[in-house]
């Protein structure tokens, strides 16, 4: 097997990209990666040079990597400052690392991209040594596999990476005929406290609208981006996705995009961007220009259950952080990231620290689960472990 490195996905064939990459996971798609090229949200703006991964076995594309070599930490949601400022404080250069992962979306998915009639094992290998082999090429510190599923982490601790665990909060649906038959589930204190601000939105007369990509005009897309970098006009932090790059895919992957605005006496107000797979919808960024009480709430958590509800999806993953989202039904969900880092030294003590962390996100999600939301009884079912991989030790 040969391993290639890719500065774009302009190289390689939509059809070969996505044969590996599969349906499931619409940020994995040669159509979501690319838009991100083609609309100047990565390179020198904002520190995300591709650099993807790409074994051929005989001509033939049979495993991939989305892989970015990066001069900062920012879009990750793994955050490792603290250890750029160890290296920085030893007189080491941190930058650059590589990282393999999808920019600014912290969505577990595979980040070993497989084909179905290849040795997962052999291609696995090539890919995670591929990785260091292109980390030693750009002479880069470290390498850092950000949100694999947990097959792709117990293939990485195979190969020597050291992994690290979060913890977010999703959504889980068992079959809800409604949203009152979802409210029905929760405590008294949680379902009364849903119903109060739904209904402060809609003493508000607000009229929100949830569309299909497809159905969102350019002007809409216009009038979404200004309430997304709203949000950075009011915080620190850059707004790293261009208008370009949601008209994009809202033609390209219209079948996966929903977007939900919410207009006062006819006049937009605040929105929030999704997107679907065939059992889950992600929740990515939300905006607003005019502030109404618990809207935030209604249009990133509750419509977005609805919609779930009304087409079967499984599974509503938020975005990061957030216990707030527990109260809603929410529950606390494991991530994965898997770090392999060049000096010995910092790799220790790294590693020791990891140790100690992952024992500590155990113990919170233990914790969180301790504050369901849920009435005493059976909870909605999580999806249950592929047999066919053993479970990664949370803690230890």
């Amino acid at each position: 097997m040969q391993v290639t490195v890719s500065d774009s996905l302009e190289q390689v064939a939509a059809s070969d990209w996505n044969r590996l990459a599969g349906a499931a996971n619409p940020f994995l798609s040669h159509e979501f990666l690319r838009a991100l090229e083609r609309n100047h949200c990565l390179g020198e703006r904002t520190g995300w040079w591709p650099r993807h991964l790409l074994v051929r076995e005989g001509g033939n594309l049979v495993g991939a990597a989305p892989a970015y070599l990066k001069d900062n930490s920012f879009g990750e949601f793994v955050f490792d400052w603290s250890w750029a400022d160890a290296y920085s404080r030893a007189g080491l250069t941190y930058y650059p690392k590589l990282v393999m992962a999808v920019p600014f979306s912290p969505v577990t998915g595979p980040r070993m991209l497989v084909d179905p009639r290849s040795p997962a094992k052999d291609v696995m290998h090539a890919l995670a040594g591929g990785a260091i082999a292109c980390a030693e090429r750009y002479d880069a510190s470290s390498v850092h596999w950000l949100f694999p599923t947990e097959r792709d982490a117990n293939s990485l601790r195979e190969h020597g990476f050291m992994l690290r665990t979060g913890c977010q909060f999703h959504w889980h649906n068992p079959g809800y005929a409604g949203f009152d038959d979802f409210l029905a589930r929760l405590s008294a204190k949680k379902r009364k406290q849903i119903r109060h601000e739904r209904r402060d939105v809609e003493r508000a007369a607000l009229t929100i609208e949830v569309l299909p990509g497809g159905e969102v005009t350019e002007a809409q897309w216009e009038t979404y981006h200004h309430f997304y970098r709203s949000i950075f006009d009011r915080k620190w932090g850059m707004p790293s996705l261009t208008a370009g790059f949601f008209k994009e895919i809202g033609r390209t992957m219209a079948e996966r995009v929903v977007l939900i605005l919410a207009s006062n006496g006819g006049r937009y107000v605040a929105g929030a961007f999704f997107l679907r797979g065939p059992d889950a919808l992600f929740g990515r960024h939300w905006g607003c220009i005019e502030y109404h009480r618990a809207l935030h709430f209604e249009v990133c958590y509750y419509r977005a259950i609805e919609y779930c509800i009304e087409h079967g999806l499984r599974r509503f993953e938020a975005g990061a952080q957030g216990e707030h989202k527990l109260a809603r039904g929410f529950l606390p969900a494991t991530t994965w990231s898997g770090h392999w880092i060049r000096h010995p030294d910092f790799r220790r003590a790294i590693d020791e620290f990891l140790a100690r962390e992952r024992a500590a996100v155990a113990e919170y999600v233990v914790e969180m689960n301790a504050h369901s939301p849920y009435k005493a009884g059976p909870q909605p079912p999580r999806p249950a472990p592929d047999p066919r991989h053993p479970r990664v030790e949370a803690a230890g």
